[in-house]
């Protein structure tokens, strides 16, 4: 083998043995330096903080939805007219004059504006179609057999002051017509049917 040979063959050996070397480096010294700098940092936060199970426990129930605190688009009472007949229509009429209720031709309700005419409380018919006669002016219609009030809840929990209206109007329907009171869910009507209304 002459100089020349031997030369090259030394200088591919020494690239050969740098290249091993640096793969090295980077395969094994730079991960356990990596390591070793995440250790120091995990070892310098401050732990957190031991929470008792107890308040573990109890956390979920604290903000857990209740079905009194669900937000409802409309609500609902139901008056449904023990015995329907004539003398049950003209006590319906006096009523909606007494309370000033319009009647929307378009939709077939009446309407009683309460103290925010822009969200009026609704009388409609209870039973289908729910279209409502116009009983203020002597419209021919089948006995009316019971009536929904509904309203829209406020948007803001301080302006509920239509809530009580509703709830005193429903009140007063069911003590004029004698009947039975149910709430959306077809179930009586309770003082915690009309709370929850007022709270909403």
């Amino acid at each position: 083998m002459d100089r020349t040979t031997t030369i090259i063959v030394l200088a591919f050996a020494s690239l050969v043995l740098g290249a091993m070397a640096t793969a090295i480096f980077i395969y094994v010294v730079v991960p356990w330096r990596r390591r070793r700098r995440a250790a120091k940092a995990k070892a310098a936060a401050p732990r957190p903080v031991q929470v008792d199970s107890s308040d573990e426990v109890q956390e979920p129930d604290a903000y857990a939805p209740s079905k009194q605190t669900k937000k409802v688009k409309q609500h609902s009472l139901f008056i449904i007219f023990d015995q329907p007949s004539a003398d049950s229509d003209e006590r319906l009429i006096q009523w909606l004059r007494e309370k000033n209720a319009h009647y929307d031709a378009l939709k077939k309700i009446f309407l009683i504006d309460g103290q925010q005419p822009s969200n009026p409380v609704t009388i409609a018919n209870a039973f289908p179609p729910g279209e409502m006669p116009d009983l203020l002016r002597g419209e021919t219609h089948e006995p009316i057999r019971g009536i929904s009030l509904l309203v829209k809840p406020p948007l803001r929990k301080r302006r509920n002051q239509q809530m009580h209206v509703y709830v005193e109007l429903a009140k007063e329907m069911q003590t004029v017509f004698s009947s039975k009171m149910l709430n959306d869910e077809r179930e009586l009507a309770t003082d915690s049917t009309f709370e929850q209304i007022i709270g909403e």
